[in-house]
């Protein structure tokens, strides 16, 4: 199912690093775009390349500390007092903090690779459908990320062609940078196939690109041109809830019929590295998320990433119909009661709680959905994890359609979305209990669903965002946003060593 990105990767140039003159003499037998892009299977691995940038430590480990850490759900108890200051306290001391720049400088390298397929492939004399179809998937990837840098650092470098060591691309308005998001997706739902079938599944799709537009829509908030895609996702027929919600979080039921996108990991059982950077070992690089060892529990792993305690008072807000917990929350959270008999039933890798910490660690919550605690996995997280990240989620959209609706004021139409969700965790539907709610109403409630969904998964800053609810009012629950400045704090700072580099490069605002 995901072999597709378990092959050998085409040299590709990493995109915005300014170069300077090096003595290294360039490998005779290392491919280099002048003798690459000439055939059918060198487009389809520059494709796959693409998608091996998710495998790169910036993507698969540090984006969850800025997407996740960063909001009001988690936080830090690392003994690296850079990595609480960084991503939970906003106490930005390092502008080129090692971990910041990880992920900017693998999301340009991730923009490298697509512009490298986009500019070569048209001119490869190949089957006229499976290169629009690449196209397609390095458009779709492009918008992907420009979407995550527009959201993190928001005025951000352009760069649309191949990089070239004398490249000074000017700093963009972030509203000129959601329009290419926008144009990209947009382009790339036009020649993206509705699906896949074996080694080809995970690929980006119609539905992913549409998906993905509807997200930047809506942190724009341009509710109204959202509606169109995402009502094309719904229409579609392609997707369903999956009855087991915690399928969703386990790595033995990926790609199921809730799955929008995800970013596929894979075990290589040859690998001996932490993610695919190490030059030294091309064909034997680590495919898998090195994630779990970071916000798994003590011993597990290092819990430099925590959840909040006040996630699990929102799930038990509501019980299920049928007067049970909600399920999502034992799916969702390790704690003492993740099973509801209490810390001596609750199992952390195959351990009581009770065992494992006794009463010293009881109010203590991890994230769930990206360890293995679920797969079997009683001794460890590695730094080698099999388990994809579900990015867009089918009740994701449902949630994304409701809101949208409700901010259109077409409230009445939105309850059935919100109600296939509830519905699938057990919980009676909103029309039944709530069938008269008003827009304010209606969005508290929204906020409400999206935490009790899409917890852990890395969609809470941006949903703060675009409410327009980042601030020192989160202080109440996250001691972190004590520290938050409004125009400053609600974006990463860019890197200096990439301004030193590039004089056309701005720093963020009060930075």
């Amino acid at each position: 199912m995901k072999k597709f990105i378990i092959i050998f990767i085409a040299a590709m140039a990493t995109g915005m690093a300014g170069c300077k003159k090096s003595l290294d003499v360039q490998s005779p037998n290392a491919p280099t775009t002048a003798i690459y892009w000439k055939t059918a299977d060198d487009a389809v691995k520059g494709v796959n390349a693409m998608y091996s940038t998710f495998h790169r430590a910036g993507l698969c480990r540090w984006f969850f500390f800025a997407t996740i850490i960063r909001s009001d759900e988690g936080w830090s108890s690392s003994p690296d007092a850079n990595l609480q200051n960084n991503f939970d306290l906003f106490v930005n001391n390092d502008y080129n903090y090692g971990n910041y720049t990880a992920i900017w400088s693998d999301l340009y390298i991730g923009i490298s690779r697509a512009n490298q397929v986009l500019d070569n492939v048209p001119n490869i004399d190949m089957d006229a459908n499976l290169k629009a179809r690449l196209l397609g998937e390095a458009k779709f990837m492009r918008g992907l990320f420009y979407f995550h840098l527009a959201s993190l650092w928001g005025n951000v470098p352009l760069q649309l062609k191949s990089s070239t060591t004398n490249d000074v691309t000017p700093t963009f308005n972030r509203s000129d940078v959601w329009a290419q998001v926008e144009k990209d997706l947009t382009e790339a739902a036009t020649t993206l196939p509705q699906n896949y079938t074996g080694d080809d599944i995970g690929r980006a799709t119609k539905g992913s690109a549409n998906a993905l537009l509807a997200k930047a829509y809506m942190q724009e908030r341009k509710f109204q041109a959202a509606l169109a895609p995402l009502q094309a996702v719904i229409q579609s027929g392609a997707y369903s809830l999956v009855s087991n919600y915690q399928n969703n979080f386990l790595s033995t039921t990926e790609f199921n019929s809730e799955s929008v996108f995800e970013y596929g990991f894979a075990l290589n059982p040859n690998d001996n590295h932490d993610d695919d950077t190490q030059n030294s070992g091309q064909d034997n690089l680590n495919y898998g998320s090195s994630l779990p060892p970071f916000f798994a529990p003590r011993p597990i792993g290092f819990t430099d990433g925590e959840a909040r305690r006040w996630l699990v008072n929102e799930f038990q807000k509501e019980q299920a119909a049928d007067g049970k917990r909600d399920p999502r929350l034992a799916a969702s959270l390790l704690f003492d009661y993740t099973d509801e008999r209490g810390p001596d039933y609750t199992l952390i890798y195959g351990e009581t709680f009770t065992k494992r910490y006794g009463s010293a660690q009881k109010l203590d919550v991890w994230f769930r959905k990206m360890l293995n605690d679920n797969n079997g996995t009683a001794t460890g997280d590695s730094f080698h994890s099999p388990n994809n990240y579900r990015f867009i989620r089918y009740a994701d959209v449902l949630l994304m359609y409701a809101e949208c609706l409700n901010e259109t004021g077409a409230t009445s139409q939105a309850y059935q979305y919100v109600d296939q969700v509830r519905q699938r965790a057990g919980l009676v539907a909103l029309s039944t209990t709530r069938p008269n709610l008003g827009h304010d109403q209606f969005l508290a409630q929204i906020k409400h669903e999206r935490i009790t969904e899409l917890t852990g998964e890395g969609h809470r800053f941006n949903d703060l965002a675009r409410w327009g609810d980042l601030g020192t009012n989160l202080s109440a629950t996250d001691a972190g946003f004590r520290n938050f400045i409004k125009g400053k704090h609600e974006f990463l700072p860019i890197p200096q060593q990439d301004i030193d580099i590039n004089p056309n490069i701005k720093q963020n605002p009060n930075y």
